[in-house]
Parts: C-alpha cells; sequence; structure tokens
C-alpha cells in the first residue's frame, strides 16, 4: 500500500487545515502552485502512515501470537522481545512525525494565504572607458624572454 493512499490518524485534521481530502492535496502538491509548507506537510503525513502501518503489523503479530486459541508451545520469548524492541522503534517514530507534524500545522501561514514571489533587485555597474584615454604602447604585447 502505497503511503499517499494508507489511512493516518491526522487525515480529518488536515482536511480541516486545508479544506481538501488527503488525496487532492496530493495532487495538488504536485502542480505548480502548491506551497513548500504543504509539500512538506505530505512528507511529514507520508512518513506517519508508514510508522502507524508498522505499529499496526507488530501489534496484529503480537495479537496472534498471544490468541487464546494458539498452542502454548508455539510461543517464542524471543521472538516476543524482538516484537517489543519493533514496536517501541515504531512507537518513536511515529511520536516523532506527528510532533514535527504538529510544530509544521501550527507555524506555517494560513493556506489561504499565497505566498507572495520574492523580487531580488540587484545594483548594476556600467563602466565606460572615456574615448580619450590612449591604450598604453605595450599593451597587449608579450614580453621578451631573455636568455
Amino acid at each position: 500500500m502505497s503511503s499517499r493512499t494508507a489511512p493516518s490518524s491526522v487525515d480529518s485534521r488536515l482536511r480541516e487545515v486545508f479544506g481538501a481530502p488527503v488525496a487532492d492535496l496530493y495532487t495538488t502538491a504536485v502542480g505548480p502552485d502548491a506551497s513548500a509548507a504543504l509539500i512538506r506537510v505530505l512528507e511529514l503525513r507520508s512518513f506517519l502512515a508508514l510508522a502507524e502501518e508498522q505499529v499496526t503489523r507488530v501489534r496484529d503479530r503480537v495479537h496472534h501470537a498471544m490468541a487464546p486459541e494458539r498452542n502454548m508451545n508455539e510461543l517464542s520469548a524471543d521472538d516476543l522481545r524482538m516484537d517489543a524492541q519493533w514496536l517501541e522503534a515504531a512507537l518513536e517514530a511515529r511520536d516523532g512525525y506527528r510532533t514535527a507534524l504538529d510544530r509544521l500545522l501550527r507555524t506555517m501561514p494560513p493556506p489561504t494565504q499565497r505566498a507572495r514571489p520574492v523580487r531580488l533587485v540587484q545594483p548594476t555597474l556600467s563602466t565606460t572607458l572615456s574615448p580619450a584615454a590612449p591604450a598604453p604602447q605595450r599593451a597587449g604585447t608579450a614580453r621578451a624572454s631573455r636568455p
């Protein structure tokens, strides 16, 4: 499943902030009018969706391993320890992406405010030689080498 189509825990918030479904936001993000903030929000949202998918996979694997109908002889403490470590890493990643996304949403300009193009003015220098100034006599000639 693509991170674009995978659901995430912030999809409803993004819909509120931007006023469009997440699928439409991804379409807008590849267009010429896409803001840098929208592109960053969607990158973080994609990372979050993947982290949440990992959390779900590990949780489901642990639930399956611990199901009451399972044979107790099939339980592996090593497998459960590995799953616990994997779950911890996935939850840390999820929390980090949510925190970064929350910060970005708080600090970005409102979506209705269009970015104004920046116009850089660079000073120009122009120099001209006066026609009255004669060129030096040796200008452009190579220096004679001495033996």
